[in-house]
């Protein structure tokens, strides 16, 4: 029987040197796939955009110098929250906030994100009821108006109401078979019991019953309290308070200006107040209008919010995660609502004034977890859980100015900055070439390499986490160079130090190589930790200094260990380099080998003495 084969003293070179050609490539190809072929430059480099907000508050003590700078040191969180991106933002004046972001940056969805102040309530609905923008419906339709128009005093049946409204059922369980398919079929649930709480806005601002259920709830509004022309509204469903009944009446939440108001009145309002507030979006021209409790539960109570895309529904969401006290209080108001009759046992997912979402519960949801899902893309869902990570602003910021800024330093100073890193790249090639001969190409090819997987990372980056590179960054990936190039020179010298006591061209490059490697991992350690500490302790454009400094570094370990070491083990094996040809670089003349031979010749001649001198 014969034996397995054991394996090479020396490994197997080549699956390391293939591993790196496949990355090379699947990096190279996902570049080239993707459209993002250059690294995103930074507002120094390239110019970019800067948004210019006003602070505004009730209280003018409230704009102080202590809010504002808690206010732009958010701002700069959000903007930075999905990574690098290089932006600055600077207090001017006493009431104002500058912020420049890089080129490639909406500016529209960038003034958006800054002024929201992510004020995150969740409010039990006292009652809602449907508007439709009559101006936007067809004109040869008149029929439509008077489908939507306020209906008699007959009222549905409990089936017909819960019909339009998905509910929260048994821990696991989907919705009710009717409310999925008047959803549609894309949605399986809108409120996930036992694990989390789903709204679609959808559900928000879709068809509701237009009258409650038998004797549990009353109009709050009749077809002569209807909203000014251009409307038609549905009749209320639930129970307004009197105090609160004028001002639900009032408002038409398919005007900009209604909206407006009822926002503007909302983010004003005590959370101890009861509020009207109106949808965040329509569908199908229908707004929503909502009477609404005090909040039950604080947005400062969500400890994390994360984009994702649903398994279920194929659509993007943002799901929450409360803290112990949120969550206590999360599972309270939802025990309570199970009790009351549609659309009181709905709550309203109320941010900056306006409902994202407004979905009924039928049971108690515990665990601390909610999910707001609907008409989100990835873009929209990761800014809302990015504005929802970093918390509410302490003011309220209206946009001033929204301009494109030109490049600070200009094409020049970049293009002098690439002439100094080819400059200095040249430098290294030729030392290397000189000092190293035939291994200078082992240097010079391990560059290359380092600089293909550089630069597809920057690039990728650029387009996944906004990673932008300014003239810092720049300076970091030429001081990379060196410490690229260190790493060779080590194992180089380890190499030629075990043949001058020696050793032949295979066993040295065999028993170098764990000395070398105890040093280069020590180098750069201390390198990464140096660039970790530079990111995690500065600001600013020191950041793209100390990020490309650390990746880098990273990237110096991975060609060493999977190029660098196996391609010598190869090249070991040849005649060339085994044999110590003058141009290999090995040659035992240049290493001032000794030769044994001749050393033990000289041994015996004899030694003058200086009796003999004089």
């Amino acid at each position: 029987m014969a034996s397995p084969k054991s394996r090479p003293r020396d490994g197997y070179p080549g699956r390391a040197l293939s591993l790196t050609l496949a990355i090379m490539v699947a990096l190279v190809g996902i570049m080239i796939g993707t459209g993002h072929t250059t690294p995103r430059l930074g507002i120094d480099l390239a110019g970019g955009t800067s948004v210019t907000l006003k602070a505004t508050s009730s209280d003018k003590n409230a704009i102080n110098p202590a809010n504002m700078a808690i206010a732009s040191e958010i701002m700069s969180q959000r903007v930075n929250g999905t990574g690098v991106t290089e932006s600055t933002t600077q207090v001017q004046g006493s009431d104002e906030i500058v912020v420049n972001v890089p080129k490639g940056t909406s500016s529209t969805e960038l003034a958006t994100e800054l002024a929201q102040t992510a004020k995150l309530y969740f409010r039990p609905v006292l009652a809602e009821q449907q508007q439709i923008d009559a101006s936007a419906l067809p004109k040869s339709s008149p029929s439509a108006s008077s489908n939507g128009g306020a209906k008699p005093s007959g009222a549905a049946s409990p089936s017909a109401s819960s019909s339009e409204k998905p509910k929260a059922s048994a821990p696991g369980a989907s919705a009710s078979p009717s409310a999925s398919k008047t959803q549609g079929d894309a949605l399986s649930q809108d409120l996930k019991a036992g694990s989390s709480a789903s709204a679609h806005p959808s559900a928000s601002t879709s068809a509701k019953a237009s009258a409650a259920a038998t004797g549990t709830a009353k109009a709050a509004a009749t077809p002569s309290a209807a909203p000014t022309s251009g409307t038609v509204s549905g009749q209320t469903a639930g129970t307004v308070p009197a105090a609160l009944q004028s001002e639900f009446n009032a408002i038409d939440c398919t005007t900009k200006h209604g909206r407006d108001v009822a926002q503007v009145t909302a983010n004003r309002a005590k959370e101890t107040d009861q509020v009207v507030s109106c949808s965040s979006d329509a569908t199908s021209n229908t707004w929503t209008k909502y009477a609404l409790d005090k909040v039950a539960v604080d947005g400062t109570s969500i400890s994390k919010a994360q984009s994702n895309l649903s398994t279920q529904t194929g659509q993007w969401e943002v799901d929450l995660s409360f803290n112990s006290h949120g969550a206590g209080q999360f599972a309270n108001i939802t025990g309570q609502l199970t009790k009351n009759q549609p659309p009181a046992n709905e709550f309203a997912i109320q941010l900056d004034g306006l409902v994202q979402s407004s979905p009924s519960v039928n049971e108690a949801i515990t665990g601390g977890q909610a999910t707001i899902s609907g008409s989100f893309d990835q873009a929209s869902a990761s800014q809302l859980a990015n504005v929802l990570s970093y918390g509410s602003l302490p003011l309220d910021f209206q946009t001033q100015e929204v301009v494109t800024v030109s490049p600070e330093l200009g094409g020049s100073q970049l293009d002098a900055g690439l002439i100094a890193g080819l400059i200095g790249l040249i430098l290294v090639v030729v030392y290397s070439l000189v000092y190293y001969r035939g291994l200078g190409l082992v240097a010079v090819a391990s560059l290359l390499v380092s600089a293909i997987l550089t630069w597809s990372l920057m690039s990728l980056l650029g387009g996944a986490i906004g990673f932008a590179l300014n003239l810092p960054a720049v300076c970091g990936a030429i001081v990379a160079i060196g410490i690229t190039a260190d790493s060779f020179v080590v194992y180089f010298e380890r190499v030629r130090d075990e043949l001058r006591e020696g050793a032949t061209l295979r066993p040295a490059v065999r028993n170098a190589w764990p000395r070398a490697r105890r040093t280069i991992l020590v180098s750069d350690f201390v390198s990464f930790l140096a660039a970790a500490v530079l990111y995690f302790f500065t600001v600013g454009k020191v950041q793209g200094f100390a990020f490309t400094l650390g990746l880098t570094t990273l990237l110096d370990l991975v060609v060493v260990f999977l190029f660098t070491k196996p391609l010598m083990t190869l090249l070991a094996r040849r005649k060339f380099f085994n044999s110590g040809h003058p141009w290999s670089g090995l040659s035992p003349e240049r290493l001032g080998v000794r030769n044994p031979l001749r050393d033990s010749r000289n041994s015996r001649r004899p030694v003058p003495t200086a009796g003999k001198e004089a």
